[in-house]
């Protein structure tokens, strides 16, 4: 049995993953995500770096179980209650960085001056969630930063990305959770202060506060084909009736660019680029649309097939973007070439190769980088396109896999964020919703509810800029580890404050 200084922290443990799992959608409560922080941070706080790790372990359990329940929304029609499972097994995964955060957050508090060692905690809890959200098999999805997309705080993200917007957040609940164990709030308000004149000083200088009007005209086209309808017999013709008409309802507004969403054009053994018909028929479109036409299908080459976008002009195809950061386990299996005898590996695996790596592409209406899906998430993918020269991001999706759950909410406030950190317009076509426009500064200029068949119209205009576009996430993620290193490795002398 637990001990009543174990079942005091277990309670903390649990509420801090609860008021977490409030700061997202559905119900978009931001300002719990400092609450649940200082709740964490306070489960541990005085406690050894092992019993840390467990609570820290714990409370993302039930975090990350929650957050990610949507996954269960189409798995489950794959391999049935197993999906629960899944989305346990592959939470209780992803908890691991909580804890080691939380090791690392016991390891500052010990070594660390007093009025810096929340610092040290915050600074622990935002490596590790970057780490957990790069590479093949990374998962960018519940990070902190991401739920303050309608917040004050999301501002921050302009200069140090949505991943220095989870640092501000902690920085906030570590000194809230210092406040409350120390029973004085000196450091606390010093620390408040110093985030509202930081604040402040960024929200004057951000370039996109001050946007010309936007003048490019554009389209985003939201089909509304539900999932069970997309890859059955006969599915082809309706789609391509559906967005043909919708796409010529669109062009009474003469937008330059106008966006399919991600594998509309669905063709299941080979791509659209070996489909005369259907080449011939959307470029005729965007003739008469006298615009540039970005369409979500299949590409096929050689063997493999890709998750691919291609872009039509009035004179045919002038490219064709494939995705390359692949979902794990859906899209693709990594390392299934010696895990073929696991159950359900075929299930798992859909089949699509690797792009060659983000790109931009010339339209009508500027420069483009695209995104499909899941790589919207990581944020060194728009930074690199925005690199090459991208004044637009365009994000095709198909969040229909997961119907009105939370998934397709989590996912539209994460191009919120991306058109912050990149100071640029981003146009989202979803397949069920949710489709819109949003400006640099985050908000909605234009968008469509879930579950509804529309097309959103609205403008762009010039990029904004950003001082994260500049130095990228890397960095920020650099000047984090040096931070924590110099709390933890300079031989401090530790004084009460």
């Amino acid at each position: 049995m637990l001990s009543s200084e174990g079942f005091r922290r277990a309670s903390l443990a649990v509420a801090g993953a609860l008021l977490l799992v409030l700061a997202f959608p559905r119900s978009g409560l931001w300002w719990c995500a400092p609450m649940g922080a200082a709740a964490l941070f306070l489960a541990y706080d005085g406690a050894s770096w092992k019993r840390s790790f467990a609570l820290g372990w714990f409370a993302g359990w039930i975090f990350f179980s929650i957050s990610f329940w949507w996954w269960s929304t189409t798995i489950v029609t794959e391999v049935g209650a197993l999906a629960y499972v899944a989305v346990i097994a592959a939470s209780a995964l992803e908890a691991l960085a909580l804890g080691a955060a939380a090791a690392l957050g016991a390891l500052a508090q010990a070594r660390a001056p007093r009025r810096l060692a929340p610092l040290g905690v915050a600074f622990a809890f935002a490596i590790l969630e970057w780490l957990r959200s790069i590479g093949p098999i990374g998962n960018p999805f519940a990070q902190l930063g991401f739920s303050q997309a309608e917040a004050p705080t999301r501002i921050f993200a302009a200069y140090i990305g949505a991943n220095g917007v989870t640092l501000i957040v902690c920085i906030a609940g570590a000194y809230l959770a210092d406040a409350i164990v120390r029973r004085t709030w000196r450091n606390a308000a010093v620390v408040a202060a110093t985030i509202v004149a930081v604040w402040t000083a960024a929200w004057i200088a951000w370039p996109a506060r001050t946007l010309p009007p936007p003048t490019v005209r554009v389209a985003a086209v939201q089909g509304n084909i539900a999932q069970s309808l997309k890859w059955v017999p006969g599915s082809l013709d309706k789609a391509v009736a559906t967005y043909v008409t919708m796409t010529r309802q669109a062009i009474a507004s003469k937008p330059a660019l106008i966006v399919w969403p991600e594998t509309v054009i669905a063709i299941p053994r080979n791509g659209l680029n070996v489909d005369p018909g259907l080449i011939g028929r959307f470029t005729s479109l965007a003739r008469d649309a006298n615009a540039t036409i970005v369409a979500g299908s299949i590409d096929a080459h050689g063997n493999n097939l890709y998750n691919g976008l291609f872009f039509f002009t009035p004179i045919g195809i002038s490219a064709v973007y494939d995705k390359h950061q692949l979902v794990p386990f859906a899209e693709h299996f990594p390392g299934q070439s010696f895990l073929f005898w696991l159950p359900y590996i075929g299930e798992l695996n859909g089949g699509f190769a690797e792009g060659t790596g983000p790109g931009v592409y010339v339209t009508a209406a500027g420069t483009v980088g695209p995104l499909i899906c899941w790589e919207s998430a990581f944020g060194d993918i728009a930074y690199d396109e925005v690199r090459q020269g991208a004044q637009i991001l365009v994000v095709a999706t198909d969040d229909a896999w997961f119907g009105t759950s939370s998934g397709p909410y989590q996912h539209a406030q994460i191009s919120q964020l991306r058109a912050i950190e990149t100071g640029r317009y981003v146009v989202r076509a979803a397949a069920t919703g949710i489709s819109g426009i949003i400006a640099p500064d985050g908000t909605w200029q234009a968008s469509a509810p879930l579950e509804t068949q529309t097309v959103v119209n609205g403008r762009i205009g010039a990029p904004s800029g950003s001082f994260f576009a500049t130095i990228g996430p890397t960095r920020v993620f650099i000047a984090m580890i040096i931070g924590y290193l110099l709390l933890v490795l300079v031989p401090w002398r530790r004084r009460e404050a």
